[in-house]
């Protein structure tokens, strides 16, 4: 069975930091590309960030400086830390797979079931 597990999710002020985490299970972690995405109230889902699966990272404009996105081998754990943190970064942050699952060799798409922040004074 396939888990993406997000945690780190919040409400706090502006200028402010939060760091995510997903685990993941039944998944060849060393073999996924990794990522961040986001969904506001009414927006559509917004990619945040992105790693690959040998460490090459990419970021969105809006987050470019302020986030940054690292994995852990060992916990098969990817992060999203975030700094400086803006009210219009407010949104439900969704930790996403793309790789094979245990016993398989195709690669297929992952989704956890997010975690809120909320940036607010």
């Amino acid at each position: 069975q396939v888990q993406l597990v997000e945690s780190g999710g919040g409400l706090v002020q502006p200028g402010e930091s939060l760091r995510l985490s997903c685990a993941t299970a039944g998944i060849l972690f060393s073999q996924s590309d990794m990522a961040w995405y986001r969904q506001a109230p009414g927006k559509t889902r917004e990619l945040v960030a992105s790693i690959t699966r040998d460490g090459t990272a990419d970021y969105a404009d809006v987050v470019q400086g302020r986030f940054t996105i690292s994995r852990d081998y060992g916990k098969r754990t990817v992060y999203l830390q975030m700094n400086s943190l803006k009210p219009e970064d407010t949104a439900v942050y969704f930790c996403n797979a793309k790789g094979p699952r245990y016993g398989r060799s195709s690669n297929s798409v992952f989704w956890g079931q997010g975690t809120q922040v909320t940036v607010s004074s």
